[in-house]
Formats: structure tokens, C-alpha cells, sequence
């Protein structure tokens, strides 16, 4: 049997998010108009469950820099090697990064680069599972497929947030 699939939209400051959810976790929080990857837009559910109205607070206070880590129930789908991927990225810090080579080493696979690259770019929960955080071994903004200029908004706001803030971090 097939889980209703709810989805919502709200503002931010980095421009539409579009949250999916079931009843119980969090399926996916995407950018609507992300050049890269753009998602398309679905039917807003009228009725909300209380997992979406939980990221619609934390994601305010997030914004607002009275929150650096995320609790919430969400629901990855992809393979193992993915799920491994996904989940390291949960362990970078906020408002620090590593690149896509420390992440391959983390996760035990030094050789696995190019694959770690493509798992952190499909990633379907921006900001709560840190793709963002990731960037090119010589610390250049690389690959994120909610558009490099909002994963520059992202990791300066962080910097900010933790009073490490400079003009511009790249």
C-alpha cells in the first residue's frame, strides 16, 4: 500500500521550498526554482501534518540563527552506499565544511569521489541534510544542486550566525 504524499510551500529567503511529507516523516524539502535541479511544482494538500508544520518552525529558526541542528523524522530512499553518503553528511557541523575527497575518506572510500559527488548532489533534503557544507578540496563552491548561490547564502549565513562572519567567505 502506497502513503499519501503531502506537500506544502513556503518562502524563505533563499526563494520557494517545497515540503513533502507523510503522515510520519519527511520525504523531500526541495528548491522550486533551483536552476539546476528544479522542482516541479505539485498540488498543495489543504490538510498539513504535524511533521511539516515541525520543519516550517525549525526552518524559521534556522533563518533566524536561533537553530543549528534539525530534528526531524525523514525518510531517505536510495541504496546503501547513498544512505551511508546522506548520513555522513549529517555529521559535518554546522558551519563548518569538508570536501567531497574528506567525505569519500569518511565514509571509507577514498576511490568513491565521483560517486560520493553525485549521491551529496541528489540529496533531497536541503539545509536540514547538509550537502551545502561540502565543497572542492582546493575550498572552492562545487557542486550543489540547489544552485552554487545559495549554497554560498547557506554557508555564509552559518559563519554569521557563529560570529565567523567576513565580508565574503569566496
Amino acid at each position: 500500500m502506497e502513503e499519501t504524499i503531502f506537500t506544502k510551500y513556503i518562502d524563505s529567503p533563499l526563494g520557494e521550498l517545497e515540503i513533502s511529507a507523510t503522515e510520519d516523516y519527511l520525504t523531500s524539502i526541495l528548491f522550486v526554482d533551483a536552476q539546476k535541479k528544479p522542482s516541479p511544482r505539485k498540488v498543495e494538500t489543504e490538510y498539513v501534518p504535524t511533521v511539516i508544520t515541525d520543519y516550517v518552525r525549525q526552518i524559521a529558526e534556522y533563518f533566524e540563527g536561533t537553530r543549528k541542528d534539525f530534528d526531524l523524522k525523514i525518510q531517505h530512499k536510495g541504496t546503501d552506499f547513498q544512505k551511508t553518503v546522506w548520513a555522513e553528511l549529517e555529521n559535518i557541523p554546522f558551519g563548518k565544511t569538508i570536501s567531497y575527497l574528506e567525505l569519500s575518506r569518511r565514509i571509507g572510500n577514498e576511490k568513491a569521489i565521483r560517486a560520493v559527488g553525485t549521491t551529496n548532489g541528489s540529496n533531497k533534503f536541503n539545509i536540514i541534510v547538509p550537502c551545502h557544507r561540502v565543497i572542492g578540496a582546493n575550498g572552492s563552491l562545487v557542486g550543489y544542486g540547489g544552485d552554487l548561490w545559495r549554497k554560498k547564502w547557506l554557508l555564509e549565513h552559518e559563519a554569521k550566525v557563529l560570529g565567523n562572519y567576513q565580508t565574503s567567505l569566496f
